[in-house]
């Protein structure tokens, strides 16, 4: 846990910049998307109505540039935006908004027990941690009974393939089982990025160990409008496999 929490804090702090100039057009200032499919929050209401978010404390995990936050504000909710990495939070600086900012491990959340009456992550934190049922468990005990975390997170089922856009992505090349992380590391051997594996059943275990319940698990397709690629994610594999899963959990 503390390994992949060093090692990712170090790459995005360093790779922030570049991250936000490839992908700030696609993401937008003030815009709550999904995952590289497009889906919107305001077309999706996974956190509910738009217009039952006015005055709603929401908790934005991993929130890289806060955008997702920034679009909260608007609907009226009081976001708090945590991200590990000071540098992407930078540029939630840079952007502007009046929410809060906070520089945090999510598996050490550093706020009092129900503190938000919703939480989100949209491929934040999650698919970084050793140890995501420490993470679940500290967004359950920071939520309001009845309150709500809905996370995105590569879909498992892309682990098998290559992480590739083109035909050479659509063939299996690993076992969908093997847990083994994703690590880059440096000439010495440390671990300087980390993604960890969890297949839809481990997902689903997770958060019934964390004591949320979970109310739906959202694939989206890839809409005909979206001709973009992201990483190993692009039209011709969308339309024939998912390339992100959504969870959505209650605390009841």
């Amino acid at each position: 846990m503390a390994e992949s929490s060093r090692a990712n804090r170090g790459w995005w702090d360093r790779n922030a910049d570049d991250y936000q100039v490839e992908h700030g057009t696609f993401l937008g200032d003030d815009r709550f998307v999904w995952g590289p499919e497009g889906l919107d929050e305001i077309e999706a209401e996974l956190l509910g109505p738009p217009e039952e978010l006015k005055g709603k404390d929401v908790l934005e995990i991993g929130a890289g540039a806060a955008q997702c936050s920034r679009w909260l504000a608007a609907q009226g909710a009081r976001p708090v935006a945590l991200d590990l990495s000071h540098r992407q939070l930078q540029h939630a600086l840079r952007i502007g908004g009046s929410f809060p900012l906070v520089c945090a491990d999510a598996g050490d959340l550093p706020f009092a027990d129900a503190s938000f009456d919703l939480a989100c992550s949209a491929y934040g934190a999650l698919p970084f941690v050793a140890d995501p049922v420490r993470v679940l468990r500290e967004v359950r005990r920071v939520l309001r009974p009845g309150g709500r975390f809905v996370f995105s997170v590569t879909h498992p089922i892309r682990w098998a393939f290559p992480d590739e856009p083109g035909p050479e992505g659509l063939s299996v090349s690993a076992s969908y089982f093997d847990r083994t992380p994703y690590v880059e590391q440096d000439e010495e051997g440390r671990a300087v990025y980390v993604e960890h594996h969890r297949t839809v059943g481990d997902r689903v275990r997770d958060i019934v160990a964390a004591g949320l319940r979970l109310v739906d698990l959202v694939e989206p397709e890839w809409p005909a409008w979206n001709s973009s690629e992201w990483g190993g994610w692009s039209p011709l594999r969308g339309n024939l496999i998912p390339g992100t899963a959504i969870f959505v959990c209650a605390r009841d």
